[in-house]
């Protein structure tokens, strides 16, 4: 069985969250990709304090695919250090898990 992973950045425009999502998921990278925003991000860059509006994106894949992922938001983000972090799953409905699974899952 392969862990499902929820997989989190964000980006400063909607226009590359939207983009970063559907690459995601026309690669088979991910199952789907949530896009919201604005938020409002406070966070420490170069000794100071910053405040940005950004979009986040919530991406369900599995464990396997993490690294892949991972190179995949940092070819498509102009940020210097994207936010890329993921939490396991540990419960969802079977029918879920399967499909996801089923779209992530390498093409014969």
């Amino acid at each position: 069985m392969h862990e499902i992973l929820q997989i989190v950045t964000t980006t400063d425009t909607e226009k590359l969250a939207q983009e970063l999502g559907a690459s995601l998921v026309e690669h088979r990278l991910a199952a789907c990709v949530q896009v919201d925003g604005p938020i409002r991000s406070i966070y420490r860059w170069k000794n100071q304090v910053e405040t940005a509006e950004e979009w986040r994106c919530t991406m369900k894949t599995t464990a396997e695919h993490f690294d892949d992922v991972k190179q995949h938001i940092r070819s498509l983000h102009n940020y210097d250090v994207p936010e890329i972090i993921a939490s396991e799953i540990c419960c969802s409905s079977s029918d879920y898990a399967e499909w996801l699974r089923q779209q992530v899952a390498p093409r014969p």
